[in-house]
C-alpha cells in the first residue's frame, strides 16, 4: 500500500509541475511506468527490525510523545548554530552534523502535520465502513471461544472419587440406597504400615469422630485376627480322634 501511494504521489508532483506541452511529452512514460510497475514504485524503507516487540513499542511511543530528536543527540548551541548527532540510516552509523538556527527549525517543523491531517489511518478491518461489522463479528467470536474454553476446561478437570465410581458402575456412592439422601464427605481415613491415618478431616468434630471409628475398626480387626490365630493354634494341637483310630484300626 506503501509504494501505491509513493507511486500516486509522484505521478501527480509530475503532472502538476509540469506545463501542458511537456505533459503531453511525459505522458506515455507515465503509463508506462503504471503498467510496468503493478505493485506500485519501489520505496526505500529500512529493513524489518529485529528488536523486540516491547522495545520497538517503547520507541513508537517515544516518538509520537516528544519530537524527532532527543535532548541527549544535542550537543551544542551558541544562539546562531546548533550542532548534534543523528543516526545515518544508509551507513547504520551515528554522524555529527551542524546547521544554522533557521535550517535547525525547518527540518524540524517538517514532521509537524498539516492541520486537520489524520497521522492515524485505518485500513481493512480497522476502517470506519466495517466498524459497527466488525464489533458484531468480534463478539459472536469471542462468545464462541468463551465456550469452546470452558468446554476444554470442563475437560481437562479431573475427576472425582465419586464421578468415576459413577460411570465405571453406575452407583452414586454419595447416595443413600435406602431414602436416596445425599451423603456429606466430612473427612477421609488411609492405611499406613497397618494402621488407619486420617487423610483429611472438615473440621474438629469431623477429626474426633473419625480418630474414634479409626480406633473401633482397628480393635475389631484385631479381635478378629486373634480369634483366627486361636482358632488356627487350637486346630493345630487338637486331637483327632478319628483320624488316629483310622491309624490304629490300620495297623491292627
Amino acid at each position: 500500500m506503501l509504494r501505491k501511494y509513493w507511486q500516486n504521489a509522484v505521478s501527480k508532483l509530475i503532472r502538476k509541475t509540469l506545463s501542458d506541452w511537456h505533459k503531453r511529452r511525459v505522458q506515455p512514460a507515465l503509463q508506462r511506468a503504471y503498467t510496468k510497475n503493478g505493485e506500485g514504485f519501489y520505496v526505500n524503507a529500512p529493513k524489518r527490525s529485529t528488536t523486540d516487540s516491547r522495545s520497538l513499542l517503547e520507541y513508537i511511543s517515544r516518538y509520537m510523545k516528544r519530537g524527532p530528536i532527543a535532548l541527549k543527540n544535542l550537543l551544542m548551541y551558541d544562539g546562531e548554530q546548533v550542532m548534534f548527532h543523528y543516526k545515518d540510516k544508509r551507513t547504520n552509523t551515528k554522524e555529527t552534523m551542524t546547521m544554522t538556527v533557521e535550517g535547525f527549525i525547518r527540518a524540524l517543523i517538517r514532521h509537524i502535520p498539516d492541520k486537520y491531517f489524520k497521522t492515524i489511518r485505518r485500513y481493512g478491518i480497522y476502517s470506519r465502513r466495517l466498524k459497527s461489522l466488525m464489533e458484531k463479528i468480534l463478539k459472536s467470536y469471542q462468545k464462541l471461544v468463551k465456550r469452546l474454553l470452558v468446554n476444554v476446561k470442563k475437560a481437562l478437570k479431573p475427576k472425582t472419587w465419586s464421578e468415576r465410581i459413577f460411570e465405571e458402575f453406575g452407583i452414586n456412592p454419595m447416595e443413600c440406597t435406602e431414602c436416596g439422601e445425599s451423603y456429606e464427605c466430612l473427612g477421609m481415613s488411609v492405611r499406613k504400615n497397618g494402621y488407619l491415618h486420617i487423610q483429611y478431616a472438615k473440621d474438629e468434630e469431623a477429626r474426633r469422630y473419625m480418630g474414634e471409628e479409626n480406633r473401633k475398626i482397628e480393635k475389631e480387626e484385631f479381635q478378629t485376627a486373634y480369634q483366627k490365630a486361636e482358632k488356627a493354634a487350637y486346630e493345630a494341637i487338637r486331637f483327632d480322634w478319628d483320624k488316629q483310630g483310622e491309624i490304629y484300626m490300620s495297623r491292627m
